[in-house]
């Protein structure tokens, strides 16, 4: 009989810690991949845990993983039994990339994400706990997947480094251009595992960051991976109503479509969105503006349009589509301020940041206010990705088919 995956959580006592501890990680990991070669990854050491909690008397039966066999996954958003590929979620935040490729039928085997809030919310929608600092994990761990997929942080490359080499005739590869940033992490794993395909997203400004060059040493690497790079900024507004602008870059493998896969990115639907429409109706009174507050935004817009600056508050048109949401969110809201009628405006609520991501309502928020805000600011328009992960897939299917 199935064993329901939240009895189990329980049973186990699992407990997200702010270390580097990645036993759930094994463990949960293990659980959602147990039934194909994925899970080997992860077997011996999760029987090592269960046997080092048997040890301290921590836990009463016997530490066999297979008394926990077969799993219910009774978490929102499970394991895709019957997958047509697979994939790993790097840099994976709340789970954003992953939901949208887990609805085109993708099963995750790998997962990492080091903030210790993050960790949480994902747990509870996915029932998996994403392994820690990236740059611990050894890419000869990682189970082999078709698609690669990474939100990793814009980063400035050194190029001292690069230029004494240079001066001394010596030959220099992305090892050296990229070492001592995250980027690097994701070329060493793409390196080492030669996934089918990857898609990257960052912010818009990764284009020019460092007058272009972090953009120029990121392109040159992936293609001195011996992968072919498409690459656009496409705008979340087709989706949700918010204008978000995010640059994707997409790669296959040279070595096996020899750069004839003829990947198109998707068309952009022309919705007639609004921001009304994903208004909450009962909105607690914490969420509405302080005097204080909103006397001081109101103050700060007309000191910065006297200058001649654009910097100040967002009052959202209902009817039209928001600013982009930012991870500081939490400070004052005043990027997306809703207007009230006879009272001052108030910041969105918690589930009104998720819908303007594209999140469905089913999506756990288990952590506060103030977490919450910063997980959706730094997290995708998940129907956007969704729809960029669409046309990778039909092109992979395309060219083997």
């Amino acid at each position: 009989m199935a064993k329901k995956y939240t009895t189990i959580k329980s049973k186990l006592d699992f407990e997200i810690k702010k270390s580097d501890d990645n036993n759930l990680a094994y463990i949960t990991h293990y659980f959602q991949n147990c039934n194909d070669e994925s899970g080997d990854a992860y077997k011996e050491h999760s029987k090592n845990y269960l046997t080092d909690l048997q040890n301290r008397g921590l836990l009463v039966s016997e530490p066999e993983l297979e008394q926990y066999l077969p799993l219910k996954w009774d978490v929102p958003f499970p394991p895709v039994e019957n997958f047509k590929f697979k994939f790993i979620d790097l840099f994976a935040g709340i789970g954003g990339i992953r939901l949208a490729y887990q609805k085109l039928g993708g099963k995750c085997v790998f997962t990492s994400e080091w903030d210790y809030f993050s960790k949480k919310t994902y747990e509870a929608n996915f029932g998996e706990v994403p392994f820690g600092d990236i740059t611990k994990i050894e890419e000869q761990m990682i189970p082999d997947h078709d698609i690669l997929l990474a939100g990793f942080p814009c980063q400035p490359f050194s190029i001292a480094g690069v230029s004494k080499k240079n001066s001394l005739g010596r030959a220099h590869g992305f090892l050296d251009k990229t070492q001592g940033t995250l980027f690097f992490d994701v070329a060493r794993i793409i390196e080492y595992k030669r996934p089918k395909a990857f898609m990257l997203e960052n912010v818009k400004n990764l284009v020019s960051h460092d007058k272009g060059n972090t953009f120029k040493v990121i392109i040159d690497t992936l293609k001195e991976l011996n992968y072919n790079v498409h690459y656009k900024i496409l705008d979340g507004k087709h989706f949700v109503p918010q204008h978000r602008e995010r640059i994707i870059i997409i790669g296959f493998d040279n070595e096996r479509y020899n750069g004839k896969e003829k990947f198109e990115f998707p068309e952009m639907p022309d919705n007639k969105l609004r921001i009304l429409d994903i208004l909450e109706l009962d909105i607690d009174e914490k969420y509405t503006l302080s005097n204080k507050l909103w006397e001081y935004l109101q103050e700060y817009a007309k000191k910065h349009k006297a200058k001649g600056n654009g910097f100040g508050f967002g009052l959202t048109n209902l009817n039209g589509i928001s600013r982009t949401m930012s991870a500081r969110y939490y400070k004052d809201g005043a990027e997306i301020l809703i207007p009230q009628e006879g009272k001052n405006p108030r910041r969105l609520t918690p589930r009104e940041c998720a819908r303007l991501q594209g999140f469905d309502d089913k999506f756990i928020i288990p952590v506060s206010d103030n977490q919450a805000y910063k997980q959706f600011g730094n997290s995708v328009v998940s129907p956007l990705i969704q729809a960029v992960g669409e046309q990778i897939i039909l092109t992979i299917s395309r060219y083997e088919n």
